[in-house]
């Protein structure tokens, strides 16, 4: 791991909870191998592109990383109805990642989405040098999950698969397939793409339970969180 700077960002409006303040701290990498990337996922650690973050709010203890382990998984009903609304129509591609214009198109309509129902800062462009920045120039391979429906895009995650497991980064689809709850449906191919690679485990990043956006990963069960401030993992949600 080869880092170019590292700082930490002065406290501002958190993200995740808009009625507390938070601090980032980020390390803008120029080499990093799969292997580190596991070390230090394990240790409350997250990227876009070739800049890694963790929080450190000195006041809360809100954000928690969650993984699970892929062979354990039990999906429950509400889970197994949305496979059976999406395992027959929606087809899958799993490829690198590269830039194209109705890949950008599908991402600004559902950041549009997103704006109106729960208040996400608005995007009413993404230049392709953003778009790359974040989900195309990686230090290491990275891999781009396509979902469609008869040639339709739909779906696009994006996916790092490391000696551990398989770290899901971002996920966005379109708002009028919204239900087919197609976040869940990633997830869930996620975790049984791991399973199938004998990979141990799924990262779904951080978990933050009074916050919308990030509420849903506590059930996919058994599961996992990371307190940063101790660094241990702990059974969370099991049944």
């Amino acid at each position: 791991m080869e880092t170019l700077f590292t700082f930490t960002s002065p406290p501002g409006r958190c993200g995740y909870l808009p009625d507390r303040n938070w601090k980032m701290r980020y390390e803008v990498v120029r080499e990093l191998s799969a292997q580190e990337y596991a070390n230090i996922l394990s240790q409350g650690w997250r990227r876009f592109g070739y800049s890694l973050f963790r929080p450190e709010c000195e006041s809360c203890n809100e954000c928690k990383s969650v993984r699970l382990v892929a062979r354990n998984f039990r999906p429950s009903r509400t889970q197994q109805r949305v496979r059976k609304l999406n395992a027959v129509e929606v087809q899958l591609t799993i490829g690198e990642p590269e830039i194209t214009e109705e890949k950008m198109q599908l991402y600004l309509k559902y950041h549009a989405f997103q704006s109106d129902m729960k208040g996400w800062p608005e995007h009413r462009s993404v230049s392709e040098s953003d778009y790359a920045e974040s989900f195309v120039d990686h230090p290491f391979p990275t891999e781009e999950w396509q979902y469609r429906i008869d040639g339709k895009l739909i779906g696009i995650g994006y996916v790092d698969a490391l000696p551990t497991g398989l770290s899901a980064i971002y996920f966005y689809y379109d708002p009028e397939e919204r239900w087919r709850s197609l976040g869940t449906w990633n997830v869930m191919r996620v975790i049984e793409e791991a399973a199938r690679r004998n990979l141990e485990y799924v990262f779904l990043g951080f978990y933050v339970s009074e916050c919308r956006s990030l509420a849903y990963k506590a059930n996919f069960r058994p599961n996992e969180l990371l307190d940063l401030r101790t660094g241990l993992w702990q059974p969370y949600r099991q049944d």
